[in-house]
């Protein structure tokens, strides 16, 4: 029997909230969110797994882009929250956060158990 990658598994569920979060902070194209993850902990997030992610986001209402051209180089898609994603984040963050709380009271009780 395999062991679960409980890592893999937590990167998976968080990295929704953690690209709304990014995107919080302002607009930005997908190696700029990627990096940002990457410096705060987040292992490399490959572009075949953020792409459809922000695609998933966007047809959700959470995210848009608009196409940004510069002289040199092809264009990039650049990505927005909306309001609707900043409502989002404020929900998920919280649920993350009950859930948080609920596996350290489960913790601390089998802990007083023991």
């Amino acid at each position: 029997m395999d062991d679960i990658d409980f890592e893999h598994e937590l990167t998976r569920a968080a990295l929704p909230q953690a690209v709304l979060a990014v995107l919080s902070h302002g607009e930005s194209h997908g190696y700029a969110i990627a990096e940002v993850l990457r410096q705060h902990g987040f292992t490399r997030i490959k572009g075949g797994t953020l792409y459809p992610l922000l695609k998933r986001l966007e047809d959700q209402g959470f995210v848009e882009h608009t196409w940004v051209h510069e002289q040199a180089g092809p264009g990039r898609k650049q990505f927005t929250l909306t309001g609707q994603g900043r409502n989002e984040l404020e929900r998920s963050a919280a649920a993350w956060h009950r859930m948080s709380r609920a596996l350290n009271h489960i913790r601390t009780i089998r802990q007083e158990q023991s």
